[in-house]
């Protein structure tokens, strides 16, 4: 009895160490809602830029500090609206672009509206003020941060000086069309669980923006590795934002 007992007791000490290596030989499956996000910005930007003529400037592109894309931001309402969604962002380091940071969009508006729709947002960060904006706990679009609708495709000309005036340039795309926004009243904060599940308890979306975190897998690096195929020049790097 005593033997079989031991043996029992074995049989189930195997099968749970057996279990435990594996779970630790398999990709974390808690991370795959984020790498949906990394993906899902990547597809935007990239379907933005394959445009002809109405993707974002290059030129403007190549001076931007950071780059965040918030896929599907839902915006619904009825009289009162408000709109919500997560995105990814990523600064230029001396390696070329930054693992992706987690953030939070939402905001909300009063009017004559009814309806709902999703909308893609691109947010470029054009300088030092922008980015540190984006480091911090959370910033409003038009308050704590300048914003301006950013120029489409041959459009720039001209009128990037005027642009590049604002730490922020917005743009959105909501059924195929793609314009510059002027996004005011827009808060932005990091997600903080997805920043957990991806990186860490400790880690925060300045750590991973400046270049101190690396990506724990390939696949969270999607959107990261499509600013780069389009924007590969590192001479804009971030200069030590605070």
């Amino acid at each position: 009895m005593r033997n079989k007992l031991m043996i029992h007791l074995m049989a189930v000490l195997f099968v749970a160490v057996g279990a435990r290596s594996v779970a630790h030989a398999q990709p974390k499956s808690d991370i795959k809602d984020e790498i949906q996000q990394s993906e899902k910005a990547a597809t935007v930007f990239s379907e933005i830029m394959n445009t002809p003529d109405k993707g974002v400037p290059k030129e403007l592109l190549a001076s931007a500090k950071c780059v965040a894309v918030f896929p599907s931001v839902l915006k619904a309402g009825f009289i009162v609206g408000g709109r919500g969604g997560r995105g990814v962002a990523s600064c230029r380091s001396g390696s070329g672009w930054t693992a992706p940071a987690y953030f939070n969009l939402g905001g909300g508006s009063v009017g004559l509206q009814i309806g709902a729709e999703s909308t893609d947002f691109v947010l470029l960060v054009m300088n030092d003020k922008g980015m540190n904006s984006l480091l911090s706990d959370q910033f409003t679009l038009g308050g704590d941060a300048s914003v301006a609708a950013g120029p489409v495709g041959r459009q720039a000309g001209a009128e990037t000086d005027l642009k590049l005036n604002a730490e922020i340039l917005s743009y959105s795309r909501s059924k195929g069309l793609f314009g510059g926004l002027e996004l005011k009243g827009v808060v932005i904060k990091p997600d903080k669980d997805d920043m957990r599940d991806v990186y860490g308890e400790s880690t925060t979306a300045k750590d991973v923006l400046n270049g101190k975190k690396a990506a724990p897998a390939p696949a969270i690096s999607a959107f990261p590795d499509m600013l780069k195929r389009h924007s590969p020049s590192v001479a804009s790097k971030p200069s030590g934002a605070k």
